[in-house]
């Protein structure tokens, strides 16, 4: 099966009322171009999850500024005044969940386990509604696994099998959100032929990709 396709292609997959997860951090890391391909594409009732919501006018926060989300689920939400002023409109409901939590959740999803019990989150907002299992005399809150329809990543060279190269920290939660989606798309800088990349080198492995967008 051919994996490149245009960013556009990547966009018409995303259907009203997905869950979406985008790697990166503060847009470092994120496949902008798909981005704006979904921005154009008008889809929305979404449900974003990511580090965080980038800026009103660069990565997912795009998405955001342009009313296409109904939910965030993201570490902090501080750069975009758009999502904090939806959230306290009662517009788009936001997750706030601690980084590392983000992270687990999001392994969890990828390895197929039941959740992460973690002490992150005890005694604050974070814990209201969620169990909490207490093991040898210690409360943990139980932290239930993400997955997405799709997710959406972002790396500094590929080739066109998929296996993905990320540079410094581009890598930000992109290897990772590669397990937890039923399709993974991924944005690549620099495309290069099949065996041009060292073995040794590869973070997301061809398997797990089923399509690619060379970054214009």
């Amino acid at each position: 099966m051919a994996k490149l396709i245009t960013a556009e292609d990547a966009a018409a997959m995303v259907k009203d009322g997905m869950t979406l997860m985008f790697g990166g951090f503060l847009a470092c890391g994120t496949p902008l171009n798909i981005v704006d391909a979904i921005v154009k594409s008008g889809a929305k009732n979404l449900t974003i999850i990511g580090n965080d919501t980038g800026y009103p006018d660069k990565g997912v926060g795009k998405l955001v500024a342009n009313k296409q989300v109904k939910k965030v689920i993201a570490s902090h939400i501080g750069t975009n005044q758009c999502t904090i002023d939806l959230m306290n409109a009662k517009e788009m409901e936001v997750e706030i969940c601690p980084q590392g939590t983000l992270a687990e959740r999001i392994r969890c999803g990828g390895a197929g386990l039941g959740g992460v019990l973690t002490p992150t989150g005890l005694g604050t907002i974070v814990a209201e509604g969620k169990p909490v299992i207490n093991i040898d005399g210690k409360d943990f809150l139980l932290e239930k696994p993400l997955h997405a329809d799709i997710a959406f990543l972002s790396a500094s060279i590929g080739d066109k099998s998929g296996n993905l190269v990320y540079r410094g920290t581009t890598q930000n939660f992109n290897p990772m959100m590669a397990t937890a989606a039923d399709v993974v798309v991924a944005e690549i800088d620099n495309l290069v032929e099949v065996g041009e990349i060292a073995p040794e080198n590869v973070k997301t492995q061809n398997i797990l990709v089923d399509y690619i967008v060379k970054h214009s």
